[in-house]
């Protein structure tokens, strides 16, 4: 690949250590101010509103705050109250808006909504003198900066802290040093960045793929395809491993690769099936995991193992991907930078995309 000019994209990941640090730094008071009010008001259930990237983020968010709160979790459909004008009864609900600008309208608008129907609000964004942020009775801020690439890379993992730290206010078995090791974690993804930037040679002509994760790891799929679509331009598309043997896995073959993400823990056995029944169809399968042990008969990008040991080693049960999102999408990421770039595509301005974009 020739010299070039790194691009803001590619100084935003190399960002994200620094910005985990912070953003966890000063989530943690905002963490318990939340604590003290559920634990009076503790909700019956939560929806999560979001646009875009902070949509996958909640995605990520339904799957932790369920598996370890125990209560229900729906991701809002806003264009209920935005278009249809449908009141929705959220007494009892805790609703939390996320967006990286704080000025996503229909979000803003189902949060407004949300308030004054009863429900506890929680905001998450990176913008402390935003809508959004005025909004929410409980704030919670990424310390990401500007983010000057259109396509969001820091702000998405720092999404992710917050609502690990939301989590926790809920009372979720998380400890705070765990989370204090996910700067370095993703410190330690981003040495794949040459390794990546190989990998992106060989995706040269890439125009169609399908990316797979499951449970927490469901959302980097989302956010992967989302960046494979705005930055190269390829058709990708995103699946459970279980929505994928239900029907998709038909259109698999050698021209069709796949992009999995394989911790390890309850999702594997379910992502293990995909990858047999692939190599069957003599499909392509490229592996995001921790373990050399899961790349058989696939090519595999290996971060660190110690990530999953660390949930192994809790003394209360915890599912042994519970930290992988963050580490698992940064190498997704320096990959998306890399291919767009290969490709001859400017990864800070894809074509007719904004960084804010309002919509009813």
């Amino acid at each position: 690949m020739p010299e070039q000019k790194t691009s803001k994209m590619l100084s935003e990941i190399r960002e994200q250590p620094a910005v985990l640090e912070k953003t966890l730094r000063s989530g943690i008071a905002a963490g318990a101010k939340l604590a003290r009010a559920v634990a009076s008001r503790r909700p019956h259930f939560i929806v999560l509103a979001a646009r875009g990237t902070s949509d996958n983020a909640a995605r990520c968010g339904r799957y932790l705050l369920e598996v370890l709160t125990g209560i229900p979790v729906s991701l809002a459909a806003p264009s209920v109250m935005t278009l249809y004008q449908a009141p929705l009864n959220l007494e009892g609900a805790m609703v939390v808006g996320i967006s990286q600008s704080g000025e996503s309208t229909d979000t803003n608008l189902f949060l407004e909504r949300a308030r004054a129907s009863g429900a506890l609000t929680v905001g998450i964004t990176n913008e402390a003198r935003s809508t959004l942020a005025g909004l929410a009775e409980h704030v919670f801020l990424v310390k990401a900066g500007k983010e000057r690439s259109v396509a969001a890379t820091k702000t998405y993992t720092g999404q992710l802290m917050l609502l690990y730290l939301v989590a926790h206010a809920l009372g979720a078995r998380i400890r705070l040093d765990d989370l204090r090791a996910l700067p370095e974690w993703a410190d330690i993804a981003l040495t794949l960045g040459p390794q990546m930037e190989a990998r992106a040679e060989r995706y040269r002509f890439l125009e169609q793929a399908v990316v797979i994760g499951r449970g927490l790891n469901y959302a980097n799929a989302f956010e992967f395809a989302l960046k494979l679509m705005e930055t190269c331009y390829i058709v990708a598309e995103p699946f459970s491993s279980a929505d994928f043997l239900h029907g998709p896995i038909a259109m698999v073959e050698a021209s069709l690769p796949l992009f999995v993400f394989a911790p390890g823990g309850p999702t594997w056995p379910g992502v293990k099936e995909v990858l047999d029944r692939a190599a069957e169809m003599n499909g392509e399968a490229l592996l995001i995991t921790d373990s050399a042990q899961r790349n058989a008969g696939a090519s595999a990008i290996q971060i660190p193992a110690r990530i999953s040991r660390q949930a192994r080693r809790e003394k209360w049960p915890v599912p042994e991907d519970l930290y992988t999102p963050i580490p698992y999408i940064v190498p997704a990421q320096l990959f998306a930078e890399a291919l767009a770039r290969v490709k001859g595509r400017d990864p800070d301005r894809p074509r007719t995309l904004s960084k804010v974009t309002r919509t009813l």
